[in-house]
Order: C-alpha cells, then structure tokens, then sequence
C-alpha cells in the first residue's frame, strides 16, 4: 500500500469549504501544518476569526474527510483562533490596547441598533474573542441599561479611565460619568470631543474586538468617527421596512465615501413568531435587508426576530447571548458574530505596531 503523502492530504483539504470564510481552508491560508507519519496524519489549523461554537463541526467534518484518504488509519485535526489587527483608514492613529473597531450604525433610530450591537459584543466574545463596547451615543447612552451596569469608572491617574466590565466585556459609555435623567444639552464640537475621550482616555486591555454603538443618522459624530477613529470595518442594522431600509443605505454609502469597508447588513425585526400559536408574520415586509445586501454588493450577515424576549432581556440587563445561551436567538446572533469576524479575518493585516519609529536627531 502507498504512503500517504502531504499532497494528498492538502487537497482533501480543498474540498472542505468554511461556511463563514466561504473559501477552503487551504485558499483561506489557515492550514499551518501538515505532518504526516505513517498512517497518522495530523493538520493545525488557524482560523483568524473566534469560533468556539464551529470548531467541533469543523473539526469532525475534517476528520472524516482525511480518514477517506487510502492509507490513513489515525487523524488529529487541531484547530485554534488567533485574531490580528487588520487595516484601517489612511492616516489615523490606532488606539493602544485595541486590535480591531466595529462601528455598529443604522440610518434611522428604533430599528434595535443598540440591542444588536450589545449581543454581537457578547456573542464575539462567548466565541472566544476578548471584546469591548463603547457607547457611542452621548444623547441617548443605553448600553449601562443593556449591561445592568450603574457604577461609576475609576481613574487611577486622574487622566484615564478604567473600563468597567459586565459579563466579560470591557465597557464605556458617557451613562457612567452622568445620572440617567440628565440630558446631554451640548452642541456638536462638544459631542465629537466627549466621543474621541471616551476612546482614547479609556485603558482598554488586549481588546480584539471593540464595538461601537453609533448613534442614528450620518451626522457629527459619524464623521468624527470617520476622520479621527481607526475604523477596521462596520455593520448596518436595518428593519425590513422600506423607510427604514432607505435610511440603512444612506448609512452605507457614508461608510463607502470615507473608505471604510461595510462587512454586511444585518436585518433586525425580520418577522414576528405568535408566543400563543407560532404563527410567523412578516410585519415589517419580508427580505429587505438581503436585497439591500445584493444591490450594494455586501454580505447579509443574518436576520433576527422580533422577539418580546429580547427586548425583556436587555431592559433587564441581561441580553439574550448571556441570558439564554442555547437559545435560537442566541445562536443566531453568536452565528452573525462568526460571519463578522471571519470576513474581517480576510481583509488586509495591520502591520504598523510591527515597525520602529524612526526618531531623527541632530547629533
């Protein structure tokens, strides 16, 4: 009987397409090594997006493939993460502590924004990721409430703050520094400065994932944003509704004029599930989000219910990722963090904290 060789197995390899990089694993460039001895034959993957709730499919799913291959008696696949910073907009200054920024936006309020983006924080990091949020909307903060959250941050040098941490996310939002019943009576240059503090003067610790909730629209503080913050990538959050999906674009096509890539729309409220008979109903319209996705040529990340428990769930500052993990929700949103992650993987690595400065001095 013939030995087995690497190429043998590499291209068994190739036949296996990962449903978040949409590439074979070899394509993907995670194959890190291919030992083969004897009839035992062991493969070390590294996918460059968290997966703790793929690994075990993946995983099987290999095995069963290398163990078709003639001669192949044992099989080890061992698959690990390892996230890296990836490329952001021209010019901007990365922030020290984090690897890589997801702004969550939508082009209208109320289509459940700020829900999506805190159970995508937790999602990212039940699969693994060390993750933080930041609330990025100064008139109307709700993340304290999504978080149950009612400290105050500590400053241990007078200058910075600590973030504050809730169900392993590292967290910040201008709710913490002001009681819940003071309106925010500032003009925009105000907004945008408060912003650019929160996310430089916060100590954020070995994040590879931090969230920013922005606020509807396309104003100030989405072009501060923009212009000052090192963006990796965002998602837009719409509704199925025509006016709401008209607004998402707009959202959208902002991110495109200032370069920073759209990893995918994610449609929220998709339909209603009867509590008392399971009769699913498209309220809002049924499919806008992935037409939206098709016309401007980015992916559909997933589509989520309207569903009472979430809305219980974060009002009680418990979102539904922690609150019931097994879930169906639950699931849906830890598979939307997947896909995020994985289409971030694929983009240009970061490789700016990598080079000295050069200091030049007159000698």
């Amino acid at each position: 009987m013939a030995d087995v060789s690497q190429q043998q197995v590499e291209s068994t390899l190739k036949e296996v397409i990962d449903p978040y990089l949409e590439l074979d694993l070899v394509a993907a460039k995670a194959v890190k090594n291919i030992a083969v001895n004897g009839g035992k034959v062991t493969v070390d993957i590294e996918l460059g997006y968290p997966a703790k709730g793929h690994i075990p499919t993946l995983t099987s799913k290999l095995k069963e493939k290398v163990a078709a291959i003639a001669g192949v008696k044992d099989v080890a696949i061992n698959i690990t993460s390892k996230v890296v910073s990836h490329g952001v907009q021209k010019g901007v200054k990365p922030i020290e502590g984090v690897k890589n920024i997801i702004a969550v936006a939508s082009g209208k309020g109320g289509v459940g924004k700020s829900t999506v983006a805190v159970n995508l924080a937790l999602a990212l990091s039940a699969e693994g990721a060390t993750v933080g949020i930041l609330d990025a909307d100064i008139y109307g903060p709700s993340q304290p409430t999504m978080l149950g959250v009612k400290m105050k941050p500590e400053s241990k040098d007078g200058k910075s703050l600590e973030p504050l941490m809730s169900y392993h996310l590292q967290s910040m939002s201008i709710g913490y520094l002001i009681d819940e019943e003071t309106p925010m009576i500032w003009r925009g240059p105000m907004v945008t400065q408060a912003l650019e503090q929160l996310l430089r003067d916060t100590n954020w610790k070995d994040i590879d994932y931090l969230i920013v909730d922005l606020p509807p629209g396309t104003g100030d503080v989405q072009l501060t944003l923009a212009q000052k913050v090192p963006v990796t990538g965002a998602i837009i959050v719409t509704t199925p509704q025509d006016i709401a999906l008209l607004d998402a674009r707009k959202g959208l096509k902002m991110f495109e004029k200032v370069d920073i890539p759209v990893l995918g729309v994610v449609e929220n409220m998709s339909t209603h599930i009867c509590s008392k008979c399971g009769h699913e109903e498209h309220i809002f319209g049924a499919g806008g989000g992935e037409k939206m996705a098709e016309q401007y040529d980015v992916d559909f990340l997933g589509a989520l219910p309207l569903d009472m428990r979430i809305r219980e769930e974060t009002d009680s500052g418990k979102p539904t990722v922690v609150a019931d993990p097994e879930c169906r929700i639950a699931q849906i949103y830890r598979d939307i963090a997947r896909r995020v992650a994985a289409k971030l993987s694929l983009r240009k690595k970061d490789f700016s904290a990598k080079f000295p400065s050069i200091v030049i001095q007159n000698t």
